[in-house]
């Protein structure tokens, strides 16, 4: 059960609304929300009213026998919304809006490939593409309702945007924003060169659960060690989703504490609203009773294992250094000053490594190498507190953000093996 079920759909239609707006995924005037409630009344986001500033009175009601309720119009892209909900049953909610990611790929014809990454595969499903027609229109509502007929919950609509349906708000909002880190990370990569998609079989093989030997358990704990920890990674985690580091269903933290325990993020929750009380406490291969771990956790025990001076790990999917993977380019550290101070080298694993031969992971990830990247998968950052993990994260993805920016200017010229010897020397760099 999700907290949504108790909030009323305008006030979903709402935070939703502003979620999308914030993250810049929309404009004033474009998008549009729904939601079906259980009497069969749609809610829907009104026409030419601020999404920025959406109020919940603001948000309109189309009774099930037609009756429209509310001092504003319904979108005018409720032709759209009807036809979806009559013919998907099982369709709750429906979002439209026009992020600049995906609306490159819109009026290029395109749809993103969601095989670039095990998660957009497993989040966004297959993916349609609805021809162009006039917006608000019933040929429009009839050609994007054609692509969720024959079974897509998502759709790449010609010269217009994007359109999800899902059973909830949340569901759809997930992903909605997914393939739109999907269309980032391969506008990226397609800058460096040429993507890298994965196969079927791979997917599967990532998507396995392999935290088959965690059991769940009572674990003696609430030190004040622990209430901190829990503190500092919630709030890290929502810093990290702010920063588009993070997207609302993947991005992991860990923190281990001076007992042997180590306090690890959960699966699947949003990361945009999580607590302190949500992040789980594992001790050996138990977990904290009631909740679900990330399905990293047997990766991140596997790291700290190894590696004894490390006690922070994030494990996230930045969507410029991502690119450099995906797109098969070595990407080099050597940016500015900073960017080698707390990068290092930042080796680069072949796609499914971790699960293929752990120890090569384990054996390189280390004070030494604080920074690694694995293809198409993810990138890990390591420290002695979670801040020092976030802050090479950070630098991670700016740093590449940087370089590929260079492109256009001429490229980048890379610190010197010379200039490198100083900083190694000059702030006692690990050789």
């Amino acid at each position: 059960m999700s907290k949504y079920d108790y909030v009323h759909p305008s006030d979903q239609i709402v935070e939703f609304m502003q979620r999308i707006y914030d993250y810049g995924m929309t404009t004033t005037s474009g998008g549009n929300l729904s939601i079906i409630d259980s009497d069969k009344n749609m809610w829907i986001s009104p026409s030419g009213v601020d999404k920025g500033t959406l109020r919940r009175d603001n948000i309109m009601c189309v009774k099930a026998d037609g009756e429209i309720v509310g001092r504003h119009r319904p979108s005018v892209e409720y032709p759209f919304h009807r036809d979806v909900y009559k013919l998907r049953s099982d369709v709750g909610a429906i979002l439209h809006a026009h992020p600049p990611a995906l609306v490159s790929f819109s009026v290029a014809g395109k749809i993103p490939n969601t095989m670039v990454h095990p998660d957009a595969y497993d989040v966004c499903g297959k993916v349609g593409f609805a021809v162009y027609d006039v917006p608000g229109s019933d040929e429009l509502g009839k050609k994007v309702s054609a692509p969720f007929r024959d079974g897509s919950n998502t759709v790449i609509m010609e010269n217009h945007g994007t359109c999800v349906c899902a059973d909830s708000m949340m569901e759809a909002f997930q992903r909605f924003e997914t393939l739109d880190f999907t269309a980032r990370l391969l506008n990226n990569a397609i800058r460096l060169g040429t993507p890298n998609y994965l196969t079927e079989e791979q997917i599967k093989d990532a998507l396995k659960d392999r935290n088959d030997k965690f059991v769940p358990a009572t674990i003696p704990g609430r030190t004040s060690e622990e209430k901190e920890m829990r503190l500092q990674m919630s709030q890290l985690i929502r810093r990290s989703y702010k920063q588009q580091l993070f997207t609302s269903t993947t991005g992991t933290y860990a923190m281990r504490l001076s007992d042997g325990k180590f306090l690890v993020s959960p699966s699947r929750m949003d990361r945009a609203t999580i607590t302190p009380e949500d992040m789980v406490l594992v001790d050996g291969y138990k977990y904290e009773a009631g909740k679900v771990p990330s399905r990293a956790t047997w990766f991140i025990k596997a790291i700290l294992d190894a590696q004894k001076e490390i006690n922070a790990v994030v494990i996230a999917l930045p969507p410029h250094l991502m690119a450099y993977g995906v797109a098969n380019v070595e990407f080099n550290p050597r940016v500015i000053p900073e960017s080698y101070i707390v990068l290092r080298e930042v080796p680069t694993f072949e796609f499914g490594t971790q699960f293929n031969d752990l120890k090569a992971v384990t054996d390189v990830l280390s004070p030494r190498y604080p920074v690694i990247r694995i293809k198409n998968d993810c990138v890990i950052t390591t420290g002695k507190a979670p801040l020092e993990a976030f802050d090479r994260l950070e630098v991670a993805e700016y740093s590449a953000k940087a370089t590929i920016d260079a492109a256009g200017l001429g490229g980048m010229t890379p610190i010197n093996d010379e200039q490198v010897a100083d900083l190694v020397k000059a702030f006692k760099l690990i050789p």
